[in-house]
Formats: structure tokens, sequence, C-alpha cells
């Protein structure tokens, strides 16, 4: 494994080490989500939710999209799956 590729892993697994994060993700591998419907699982303060979701975001592991007044995530297509498991290339992160 190249330096780059464990660094890549080394950041994905920092984003991922957080609780709400990583349910976050476990909620979009069953398909895309607007913010109120995985709000309501959660029970998270929006605010706090929303800090989540712009880290992943930033991470490249979600992406964000307009409908209408909201705003429905998904994992991004950069992000690989295998069922209920994310593929991060040094491990797999699995939801089962």
């Amino acid at each position: 494994m190249s330096q780059a590729t464990e660094v890549s892993c080394a950041a994905m697994l920092k984003v991922l080490a957080d609780q709400t994060r990583l349910a976050v993700v476990e909620q979009l591998l069953d398909g895309p989500k607007h913010v109120g419907e995985i709000n309501d699982t959660l029970g998270v303060e929006q605010s706090l939710l929303s800090h989540h979701l712009r880290v992943l975001r930033q991470a490249g592991l979600v992406e964000a999209e307009r409908d209408g007044k909201q705003v429905l995530y998904r994992l991004s297509q950069e992000t690989q799956r295998q069922g209920k498991a994310l593929d991060l290339g040094c491990c797999l992160i699995s939801f089962s």
C-alpha cells in the first residue's frame, strides 16, 4: 500500500471515528435521504447534524443535492460499497 493510500485511509477512518457520522453513513447505505429523515432517526440537534454532514461531504463520502426546499444526501459515487459495508481500500467497515 502506498503512503498516499495510507494517508487517505487514515483520514477516512478519522472522519468515520465519530459515532454520529458513522450512523449517518449507515443510513445512507440504504439510499438517499433528506436531512429530516436522518434527523428523525438520530435525534441530534439540526446544527450538529449539519456539521457532521459537512465533514462527510468534505471527505468525499457524501454528496448533497437540492430537492426543492430540502437537501437530499447520498453516498458519493466514489464511495465504494459492498452490500452493507464500506470498502476504504485499506479496510472494510461492515454495518451488518
